[in-house]
């Protein structure tokens, strides 16, 4: 896959601990901009769980209605427990993704599914924590990328500045 976006669209999320981390994972994978809509977040919006400050960089912008901002190109991925859903593993990323997720305590409307272009599931037992979800989704797109770059150099870029850990001398990976 080349270079493409992906955006990330909460359908009402509850609890600001989950958008903050759903804001942690957006920056560690490289999503553009996240979108939210409902007022229950707004009433408790500090980033308890943002540490690396992400929304700085990072639009995270509240919206009536999610299909009012899918990006230009963009093909829309919802993301639900839903029957007759694609499991995860065997979904191919579109190059230009907005990946739609429901509330921590409910799922996506009727009304949202019938825009969208593909519904995809975590094969768990039992439903995931919103951010969890967010973050294996995203995993998945990044671990499906063939030119994927990888190494030590991206480890320095990333790691903790506290994290100076080595392999012990003569083992490698």
């Amino acid at each position: 896959m080349k270079k493409g976006f992906a955006c990330i669209g909460l359908h009402n999320p509850k609890s600001p601990e989950n958008v903050g981390n759903v804001m942690r994972a957006a920056g560690c994978y490289g999503v553009n901009s996240v979108f939210y809509t409902g007022t229950r977040y707004d009433r408790a919006k500090a980033f308890y769980t943002d540490t690396q400050k992400v929304h700085q960089r990072i639009p995270l912008i509240g919206v009536p209605e999610l299909k009012q901002v899918v990006p230009l190109g963009a093909r829309v991925v919802a993301v639900e427990l839903i029957e007759g859903a694609t499991p995860l593993m065997h979904y191919q990323h579109p190059r230009n993704a907005f990946y739609l997720f429901g509330p921590e305590d409910g799922s996506l409307s009727q009304e949202v599914l019938e825009w969208v272009d593909d519904v995809v599931y975590v094969p768990t037992t039992g439903c995931m924590n919103l951010s969890a979800t967010v973050n294996v989704v995203l995993y998945d797109r990044l671990a499906k990328t063939p030119d994927l770059t990888l190494g030590d150099e991206l480890i320095r870029r990333s790691r903790d500045r506290n994290n100076r850990t080595r392999l012990p001398k003569g083992e490698t990976v």
